[in-house]
């Protein structure tokens, strides 16, 4: 093992790629947790409110397990026959199979490779910015959970707490270790990182009388802060209201939107958080020094 960690730190480029490598299987199965996880929490609260109502009339469901996300094995959503092993290499089979099922030809959707490709190349960034570190694997374990949490936000406006508050406690212990933020940094920062939201949440619903974000939103902040500390969220706050702010008006704009068409803000945070992970204190840094702080 530390011969490898000795290659790795001599050829850096060798280090990036086997990542790119890893997290390239890794994306697959991000992509089975967005498709699969958001139904099954469905199933979930049904039955949660079906025993609360004590409605008898319906059928039995089996509780929310994580067995789910690995039975049954892959199969085409349209006719339902099993994907071949051949035929459910990350990237390689969709580009093979022109982007359709083997057995009824049916399109492919895009996501698949697109999120194969994205935790890839955000973790191959990781790596090639921390290089053979803790830093590294704690990174890319970050990266894709918010990967997750954005592809489940765009399709289903939902940010799951199943993910977001595990996630949380994490960032909390390994700071125990200062990879990242310190303890009292990753303290403050979950505290801070709801109560800003909420905040703003309860402001703009006082002025408008909407809801402008969902709670996950809070929660998605404060696990944010949690792992990279309190300094991180003024730009993190700045930057995903920045994305925001030109993606919302483009949409209403170019699709001819209304005014009250929802754009999760999950995915702003996500990007943000990941910005401030890889850069956010030599931002920091620079802007301190260019404001005459220090």
């Amino acid at each position: 093992m530390q011969d490898l960690i000795e290659l790795f730190n001599k050829y850096t480029i060798l280090f990036v790629s086997a990542v790119g490598f890893i997290t390239l299987l890794f994306g697959s199965f991000l992509n089975v947790v967005i498709s699969r996880l958001p139904a099954a929490l469905q199933k979930e609260w049904r039955r949660q409110c079906e025993d609360f109502l004590a409605e008898d009339s319906y059928e039995e469901h089996e509780s929310f397990t994580l067995l789910g996300l690995f039975t049954p094995c892959s199969h085409c959503p349209h006719c339902k026959t099993p994907i071949k092993p051949y035929d459910n290499i990350p990237l390689l089979s969709y580009i093979i199979l022109r982007g359709k099922c083997r057995s009824c030809h049916t399109h492919i959707s895009l996501q698949y490779p697109i999120i194969e490709a994205l935790t890839a190349v955000l973790c191959m960034i990781v790596a090639w910015n921390f290089g053979v570190t803790w830093q590294t694997v704690a990174g890319c374990f970050l990266t894709c959970v918010l990967i997750v949490q954005s592809g489940i936000d765009l399709e289903h406006k939902i940010i799951p707490d199943e993910i977001t508050l595990p996630t949380l406690w994490l960032g909390i212990i390994i700071s125990i270790w200062g990879i990242y933020a310190t303890s009292t940094a990753a303290i403050i920062g979950a505290v801070a990182g709801y109560t800003i939201l909420w905040v703003i949440y309860w402001v703009f619903y006082w002025i408008t009388k909407k809801e402008g974000m969902g709670y996950g939103d809070f929660k998605l902040l404060a696990m944010l802060g949690a792992w990279l500390g309190w300094q991180a969220l003024p730009l993190i706050v700045l930057f995903s209201s920045i994305m925001g702010s030109i993606i919302g008006v483009c949409t209403l704009l170019l699709l001819h939107k209304k005014r009250n068409f929802r754009i999760p803000f999950g995915p702003f945070l996500a990007l943000a958080g990941w910005i401030a992970l890889l850069w956010g204190p030599a931002i920091n840094n620079w802007y301190a020094h260019y404001a005459g702080i220090f």
